[in-house]
């Protein structure tokens, strides 16, 4: 295996890798049983990987995401954990395109306060209230904050023509990083005039009409072939207004640093491949997770939380020869449209896939606010879908996944409830070339019913995960009781179909080419049109 443990990463991670080496399993076959294996797995061991992956995220820029050190280190990370634990190991190279989550780091927003810089502007935590434009230029620029003749709070209707006139950068030095607002003239033509005004850089907000929904929000734009050279980032009004401070027009007498580092084309990244030694090779369980994170955050819950479950459980399995082969992958590029999932699927001869009995998914399974989900296999809960995204040679066996989950739980009085089967994760593209799947899922960015509340505790009207494709998803931001509830139910169904005879599924000529993107993985909201001249 390749070293590429650099800095502060490769010193946290390398003692985490020695702490977290595996223990031989002892007495009979290893743990080949639910009650063992289950037994085996513990939160601790998989919040031990979380820290590991925590750590290589802080020393490598702020992020896991796909082709970054980050997911690179993260990848040394499992395929040395699983080589320690016995089983086989390969890389799975290919190249993809950033798509819309060009950050390559998490942008930055900070004000100094003499020699440091205080992170902590309202708002400036990077996801879905703040970030970059969509191609934004890059850069870090350190410099004096300009306003843009500013109307903050705004009046109903908006009175704002900030940046629209020469006046507004009257005595502007060159380089300040400027706050403009929506209104009045093009929002194309503010930015343009900024930038010949000689801005080094842009904060973007809305109109923010007083009472008026929506208004507060950021815009993205695609800023590819506007002509805007400068970076760029979208902000919610309370950022600006904070950044601010009560002056409408001129220098607000604060320095700010202003960072983005957006790529896009394409760039190699891999997926990481093991398997047990032992086991019937026609009859393989894929076990799957994604590895990457996106742009603004290291990615703990989402999905640390399901890779780091994944290495406690390729530990827990070490000397136990199963029924059937078992073949763990930590997926790259899920972020950017289950890339790394649907790259592995088209890389596969007719003949490799058909030997793929079942596929198991635990793509986020800590979420702070949780609510226990199983992927709906049988369809009884979900809309309608089409045979292109879910083949019907999977869906006999798909039910029979969903069912072993519903028993455990039923068994063990854990409530729980169904989550459509829809593809947003890295079963798609196994379900669309008709290979059964199932898995669990603890909630993302929708907000926990008071009836949820009741069933599992929690805080009813607020995000399963509140820190969802934000910077702020850390190793703080985790439920212990939830990888502890799910993680038991995802080893026991893993050593059930492992151990278990599985039925022959029928023949299909499925449709493996799926659209690029997902719902679930893009975090950003799609770029609105850049108006070039006044509304």
């Amino acid at each position: 295996m390749q070293k590429r443990f650099l800095g502060a990463a490769a010193l946290a991670a390398g003692a985490l890798l020695v702490a977290a080496a595996p223990v031989q399993a002892t007495g009979g076959g290893g743990n080949d049983t639910s009650a063992k294996l289950r037994k085996a797995v513990t939160v601790d061991g998989i919040k031990l990987h979380e820290a590991a992956f925590n750590l290589i995220a802080l020393g490598t820029g702020g992020n896991r995401l796909a082709g970054t050190k980050g997911h690179s280190l993260s990848a040394d990370y499992v395929a040395l954990q699983a080589r320690l634990a016995g089983l086989n190991v390969r890389r799975h190279d290919f190249e993809y395109d950033l798509f819309a989550l060009g950050d390559w780091k998490p942008p930055v927003l900070d004000v100094r306060r003499g020699k440091h810089y205080i992170p902590g502007i309202a708002g400036s935590i990077p996801g879905g209230d703040f970030g970059s434009m969509v191609n934004s230029a890059s850069g870090d620029i350190t410099a004096p904050v300009w306003a843009a003749d500013l109307t903050i709070p705004s009046p109903t209707p908006n009175t704002s023509d900030s940046g629209c006139e020469a006046a507004d950068f009257a005595g502007m030095p060159a380089g300040a990083i400027v706050l403009l607002q929506r209104g009045f003239c093009g929002e194309l033509a503010k930015m343009l005039n900024a930038q010949t005004a000689g801005a080094g850089a842009i904060v973007y907000i809305n109109e923010g009409n007083v009472g008026v929904p929506g208004r507060e929000d950021p815009r993205w734009f695609d800023m590819t072939g506007a002509g805007v050279n400068v970076p760029i980032v979208a902000a919610q009004v309370a950022t600006v207004q904070d950044l601010a401070g009560g002056v409408a027009q001129g220098l607000v007498g604060k320095t700010a640093r202003l960072r983005v580092e957006y790529r896009i084309g394409a760039t190699p990244t891999e997926n990481v491949i093991a398997e047990t030694r032992g086991g019937d090779p026609n009859k393989v369980v894929v076990v799957g997770a994604h590895l990457d994170s996106v742009g603004p955050g290291p990615g703990i819950n989402d999905n640390g939380s399901g890779s780091a479950a994944l290495v406690e459980f390729a530990q827990g399995l070490r000397g136990v020869n199963p029924k059937n082969k078992i073949r763990f992958i930590w997926f790259s590029a899920e972020e950017s449209g289950l890339l790394g999932s649907q790259a592995y699927i088209d890389s596969l001869p007719e003949a490799e896939r058909s030997k793929i009995a079942a596929m198991l998914n635990f793509d986020m399974i800590g979420s702070p606010n949780f609510v226990n989900m199983i992927y709906d296999g049988n369809l009884s809960d979900s809309p309608p879908i089409d045979e292109e995204t879910f083949a019907p040679s999977a869906r006999p066996y798909s039910a029979t996944i969903e069912q072993i989950f519903l028993d455990y739980f039923k068994a063990n009085r854990i409530p729980n409830r169904p989550t459509a089967f829809d593809g947003r994760s890295d079963y798609g593209p196994f379900i669309a070339a008709g290979i059964p799947a199932g898995g669990l899922f603890t909630g993302a960015e929708e907000l926990k019913t008071p009836e949820e509340a009741a069933l599992f505790g929690g805080v009813a009207g607020e995000q399963y995960d509140g820190c969802y494709h934000l910077g702020c998803d850390d190793f703080f931001n985790l439920s212990n009781k939830a990888l502890d509830v799910n993680s038991d139910a995802a080893a026991h169904a893993l050593i059930t179909i492992a151990q278990s005879k599985i039925p022959n599924r029928p023949p299909s000529t499925p449709s493996v080419q799926r659209r690029a993107g997902s719902a679930h993985s893009l975090g950003l909201p799609a770029p609105a049109p850049l108006e070039a001249s006044g509304r």
